[in-house]
C-alpha cells in the first residue's frame, strides 16, 4: 500500500461531546500521523460549498445546518491506504449500522439525525485532494 493523506473532520456533535483525544488516539494507534489540524467554525455558505456534491439530496439543508452549530476540526492523517483505513476506523456512515469498536458506533450513539455520525472522513484519492485543498494551505502540510 501505498502512504496516502486523506480529511478527516471531527464534526460538531463529537466536539460537544469531548471525545476529541479518544477519536485522535484511534487514528493514532492505526498508524495514522495527524499532519495538519485546526478549528473551523463553519457558516452556511463554506458548509454548502464543502457538500456541495449533496446539494440535490434531501438531507442537504440538514447537513449544512448541523456543520454550523458549533465548531470542527478538519484534520489530514497520512499513512499506509489512509483513506481506507480511516473509513474502517469511521464505520459505516449511519451510526446505528456501524460496527462496535468503530468512531461512530462509539461515539456518535444514539442516533436520530444522521450529520451527527462524529467525523467526516474523504472517499477517494480525489477527494482527498480536493477536501485537504478547501481547509488547508500547502504550507500548513510542509
Amino acid at each position: 500500500m501505498a502512504t496516502e493523506r486523506t480529511l478527516s473532520i471531527i464534526k460538531p456533535d463529537a466536539v460537544k461531546k469531548g471525545v476529541m483525544g479518544q477519536i485522535l488516539a484511534r487514528f493514532e494507534k492505526a498508524g495514522l500521523k495527524v499532519v495538519a489540524i485546526k478549528k473551523v467554525y463553519l457558516n452556511a455558505q463554506t458548509a454548502g460549498e464543502f457538500y456541495a456534491e449533496h446539494k440535490a439530496r434531501p438531507f442537504f439543508g440538514e447537513l449544512v445546518d448541523f456543520m454550523t452549530s458549533g465548531p470542527c476540526y478538519p484534520l489530514v492523517l497520512e499513512g499506509e491506504g489512509a483513506i481506507a483505513k480511516n473509513r474502517e476506523l469511521m464505520g459505516a456512515t449511519n451510526p446505528n449500522k456501524a460496527e462496535a469498536g468503530s468512531i461512530r458506533h462509539d461515539f456518535a450513539l444514539p442516533c436520530t439525525d444522521l450529520s451527527a455520525n462524529a467525523v467526516h472522513g474523504s472517499d477517494s484519492p480525489e477527494s482527498a485532494a480536493r477536501e485537504i485543498g478547501f481547509f488547508f494551505a500547502a504550507a500548513e502540510l510542509a
